[in-house]
């Protein structure tokens, strides 16, 4: 990875905190963007190569920015190899409760904070004729589930925007990925939002029991520096076999799929 410049939005925790280190362990400059200052700079000291490294905080609900957010990360290196578009933001209730406003910015950081940095991005890399842009869409960008619908409809339309722009760059040297995690041991699920946009302020098991972001992170990276780099990649424990058991069988997965999720909501009352 030396000599690459990578740029990982949602980088101030979780799956992107845990992508910026192991990309600037293996020697790339990296630009790690988020909302919050202070969390970049937190991270940016615990990186192996802290001089290798821009902070360039970004609000992806501001996605009209996306082209002057471009300009300025181009001031560390003058390029951008790879970008992952990973920020994002959960939510918590269901169809009938959630905000229709609270649904929207979901759909605008979760979705259009991608596609229009993608979009700012796509030239550059174009000029250049080399890059991979890999935007983490989630095991639910092929299922529904009950109190996750914007969410869920955030990383569909992920997965078919993103196939789609695949087939548009498949005769170019640019690569366009999907990462798709199942459970991972991050803060999302702490941090999302409740009907009225309030913070949840509460983690899920399935979360806390799941893969802790580094392993993702090297997993990943292993995937992601092959000579021909796949297009979709699932990384998780025995959830990811969901998206196939679905494909395979849609009638039977969502009998038991139901029952699962009625057995869960009945715990927690």
């Amino acid at each position: 990875m030396k000599e690459q410049t990578v740029w990982i939005t949602g980088a101030s925790s979780g799956i992107g905190w845990a992508l910026a280190q192991a990309y600037n362990r293996a020697g790339a400059f990296v630009i790690i963007s988020a909302r919050r200052t202070s969390l970049l700079h937190d991270l940016s000291k615990s990186l192996s190569f802290p001089e290798h490294c821009l902070i360039l905080p970004l609000d992806l609900e501001q996605h009209h920015q996306s082209e002057q957010w471009v300009k300025d990360a181009l001031h560390g290196t003058g390029k951008i190899d790879i970008l992952i578009n990973n920020g994002g933001v959960g939510h918590l209730g269901s169809v009938q409760t959630m905000d229709l406003q609270v649904e929207k910015k979901i759909m605008d950081v979760n979705l259009w904070g991608a596609v229009a940095l993608t979009k700012a991005v796509l030239p550059h890399m174009i000029r250049n004729n080399k890059g991979q842009i890999w935007t983490v869409a989630s095991i639910l960008g092929y299922f529904g589930s009950p109190r996750l619908a914007a969410y869920a409809a955030s990383k569909f339309s992920i997965v078919g925007y993103f196939e789609s722009l695949q087939y548009e760059m498949k005769n170019t040297d640019i690569h366009i990925g999907l990462l798709s995690p199942g459970f991972i041991n991050t803060n999302v699920t702490l941090s999302s939002l409740g009907p009225q946009g309030e913070p949840i302020g509460k983690n899920s098991i399935a979360q806390e029991s799941g893969m802790h972001p580094t392993e993702l992170a090297r997993i990943f990276l292993k995937k992601a520096t092959r000579n021909n780099p796949p297009k979709q990649v699932f990384i998780g424990g025995y959830e990811t076999f969901s998206v196939l058991f679905k494909r395979l069988t849609p009638s039977l997965f969502f009998f038991i799929y139901g029952k699962l999720t009625d057995i869960t909501r009945k715990k927690k009352s």
